[in-house]
């Protein structure tokens, strides 16, 4: 089992005849991923041609439309690899074509287009799943990759993990890649994003093959706050969290756009408190945090 992608999804790529959108194509193949096509107006009618993990060389089609490659492929999955400028049209035209998942990989994404693409897809029904922008995307180790996190850190295994950091992401599948992981999804550290560390919880939490939880934050919104309000009242499984950012100045933006801290709302030790006011056991480094989960899957 995993969360929202599986070896049964199939994956097109809006911009896969871009640079970053050409070098990602070929890293979700080799990872297993059943990439069915991609998106170009300006080159539709093209193929691409990529080698797969197992079957050699393969020509994927290049489509004019979202719309246009759902109904030749039967795609339920798109991965944008397209400059800042032009994301929200992307996210409109995935959202119009009612594609189930769409990752948004995109980084520097303007915060008003991401909350209008957002409030489009409610207004259209919230049939497609928006994960990111500014996001790592999702991986279900042995199955498949949408988005750009390395394929060969870890296998299978029971651990769920969300974070809102990708590198970090990456650190904590390396820390307890001996254990493995039923998904790891990256939702992004901008102030506006889909899916939410509430969304993956929840999915998580009714996914029989996932034993435990790993939830990375950062400073600033209240987003870990609301996540440990949402564990305290929902979530059975045990839960270890890591929050970005105890030694960040206040009032000054860091890396990630939502990551800044006004007064205490916000602030890594305020979102630690409150995880740990739900139950959550919290790490105050990555390997820490990686060890606390060790103790609980040995205890399961």
């Amino acid at each position: 089992m995993s969360i929202y992608l599986n070896k049964d999804s199939k994956v097109i790529v809006q911009g896969i005849t871009g640079g970053e959108g050409t070098k990602h194509t070929a890293l979700m193949l080799k990872a297993g991923t059943n990439i069915v096509g991609g998106v170009n107006a300006r080159k539709a009618g093209t193929t691409v041609t990529h080698e797969t993990a197992h079957e050699g060389e393969v020509e994927l089609p290049v489509f004019g439309s979202v719309a246009e490659a759902i109904e030749k492929t039967g795609a339920n999955v798109s991965v944008a690899f397209v400059p800042p400028a032009f994301t929200k049209d992307a996210m409109i035209e995935a959202i119009d074509a009612e594609i189930p998942l769409l990752v948004v990989i995109t980084e520097g994404v303007p915060v008003g287009d991401s909350a209008e693409a957002w409030a489009y897809a409610i207004e259209k029904g919230n049939k497609t799943r928006i994960i990111g922008p500014n996001c790592p995307g999702i991986i279900t180790p042995g199955e498949a990759l949408a988005g750009i996190t390395p394929a060969n850190i870890t296998g299978k295994g029971p651990i769920g993990l969300v974070s809102k950091s990708g590198t970090l992401t990456y650190q904590m599948m390396f820390e307890l890649r001996d254990l493995g992981f039923s998904t790891a999804i990256g939702i992004g550290g901008d102030p506006v994003i889909g899916t939410t560390h509430i969304d993956a919880l929840a999915a998580f939490e009714a996914d029989p093959e996932t034993k435990a939880i790993v939830m990375i934050g950062e400073i600033g919104g209240d987003a870990e706050e609301r996540a440990a309000d949402y564990i305290k009242a929902n979530v059975t499984k045990p839960v270890v969290g890591y929050v970005a950012g105890f030694t960040a100045p206040e009032g000054k933006t860091m890396g990630h756009a939502g990551a800044i801290v006004s007064g205490s709302a916000g602030t890594a030790q305020a979102k630690k408190e409150a995880l740990e006011a739900a139950g959550v056991k919290v790490g105050k480094t990555p390997s820490e945090t990686a060890a606390l989960m060790r103790e609980i899957i040995a205890s399961l």
